[in-house]
């Protein structure tokens, strides 16, 4: 297949990308901004980040208009970052999403976005931030998280995909 004018010349797929910040540390909005500007036509959503002076902020600074980004702060946790975000890239035919987080962090952000992005015959492409440059001083000598975090979220990612639950909405229940 070739690429011809954002058409697949054979799948005649339209592509229309995002950029997704997964929120947890203030340096992924930067490195997201900076990611932002090299792709200066792709829309930005930024899920459960920093406080929103601090985003608007961080955008402003890299000349990202306001109207370019949507922070959204449904997300409790890493498998509902996807989740709620889903079926509005689906409504806005969204194709392929650049998904931004720290390097140890990117391969679990992987398992649950292939599941949940690809539900939806969306393509996500990691963009790990350099673990040099994490914010958590503790994790910059990890290569990644342990991998039984990475089972639990991708069966519960997958348990999303039949239930629509993704068990966090019994947890915040018991509260």
């Amino acid at each position: 297949m070739v690429l011809v004018g954002g058409f697949l010349i054979g799948g005649f797929r339209k592509v229309n990308k995002a950029i997704l910040i997964l929120g947890g540390a203030p340096n992924r909005e930067m490195y997201g901004a900076a990611f932002a500007l090299k792709n200066p036509n792709v829309p930005i959503w930024v899920s459960s980040g920093s406080p929103k002076e601090y985003s608007d902020e961080v955008f402003a600074r890299a000349g990202i208009s306001s109207d370019r980004y949507v922070l959204d702060y449904r997300a409790v946790d890493t498998v509902t970052n996807f989740t709620t975000l889903v079926d509005e890239f689906q409504a806005r035919q969204i194709t392929d999403v650049y998904v931004i987080t720290d390097t140890f962090h990117m391969p679990r952000a992987q398992v649950i976005g292939s599941v949940v992005l690809g539900s939806r015959g969306i393509k996500m492409h990691p963009v790990p931030i350099p673990a040099n440059m994490g914010y958590y001083a503790e994790n910059q000598n990890k290569e990644k998280e342990p991998a039984k975090k990475s089972v639990r979220d991708g069966a519960r990612s997958v348990l999303w995909l039949f239930t629509g639950m993704t068990l966090n909405e019994q947890r915040h229940n018991r509260k």
